[in-house]
């Protein structure tokens, strides 16, 4: 898939989350997430698949963990 049929779908992916619709057509195609976890998860992984075909290397992520003793 090209860069510009990904972008164009994550579009269509986030209109129709920020509607709160579950289903999404493109291309004559719809696909019906049954959540809008699994929605958020297409999301983000065509996010990921975005930006590794435009920079050439994936999305790194950072994790930390924070603590405080309450003081």
């Amino acid at each position: 898939m090209d860069l510009e049929r990904m972008r164009a779908l994550l579009t269509a992916l986030q209109e129709a989350r920020y509607a709160g619709v579950r289903s999404v057509s493109y291309d004559g195609k719809t696909i019906n997430y049954g959540s809008d976890s699994e929605l958020a998860n297409a999301i983000a992984d065509l996010e990921g698949r975005i930006t590794t075909a435009a920079t050439g290397t994936p999305r790194r992520r950072r994790w930390g963990t924070v603590a405080s003793k309450g003081l």
